[in-house]
């Protein structure tokens, strides 16, 4: 992903986060997102990254972050201990997505999570045309180095949603380097997506 594609998804998810919220970003990486959530929005977060150089660079911003696995579950976190779990361009990733999705809606009021669209037109015209596995500024690696495990689509994590009760309560698909916002044909125009979810318990 281009720092430029970053930069507005990270400005759509500081948009949607009230003042003062308790955050949980999981797989925050270097902590750029926690970062600007307690500058911007005077948010209480703190993080959770798996990798050795993404949790010592986010210390070295002053965050809080835990080297922890997600794939094994949010057992330290009591239920609805966070206004906000983020899960954003990590889903992907996963080896245990249903288990982390249900763990976030546990933990969190509510949740965000933030995806590239595999069934975005470019890919899949890309696809068509040179038979290769393509890549995209969402996911710019090739298939031998590529962090993905799921290759899934808006319509496949709606699907997904419906099937297991899980409420979307708004939806944001972006585009382009500027990253405009679409209302129609998201899965087939939409590089990036944005939901905000509540489970049916909460």
């Amino acid at each position: 992903m281009s720092p430029n594609e970053t930069r507005i998804d990270y400005d759509v998810i500081v948009s949607l986060v009230e003042r003062g919220a308790r955050v949980l970003d999981l797989g925050c990486g270097d902590g750029q997102l926690l970062a600007r959530l307690i500058a911007e929005k005077g948010a209480r977060g703190t993080g959770v990254e798996i990798s050795q150089a993404g949790v010592q660079a986010a210390i070295a911003r002053g965050l809080s972050v835990v080297q922890a696995d997600l794939d094994e579950g949010l057992a330290d976190y009591q239920d609805q201990s966070f206004d906000w779990v983020i899960l954003n361009q990590t889903l992907q990733s996963l080896a245990k997505p249903t288990l982390v999705l249900e763990e976030m809606l546990r933990v969190g009021r509510r949740s965000i999570v933030g995806l590239p669209n595999f069934g975005y037109w470019c890919l899949r015209l890309r696809l068509l045309l040179r038979g290769r596995m393509p890549a995209s500024r969402a996911l710019p690696y090739r298939w031998y180095e590529t962090p993905a495990m799921r290759l899934l689509t808006i319509a496949d994590f709606r699907a997904y949603c419906r099937e297991r009760g899980i409420r979307i309560l708004q939806e944001i698909f972006l585009a382009g380097e500027a990253g405009h916002r679409l209302r129609f044909w998201p899965n087939w125009r939409a590089e990036t997506a944005i939901f905000v979810l509540r489970g049916g318990r909460n």
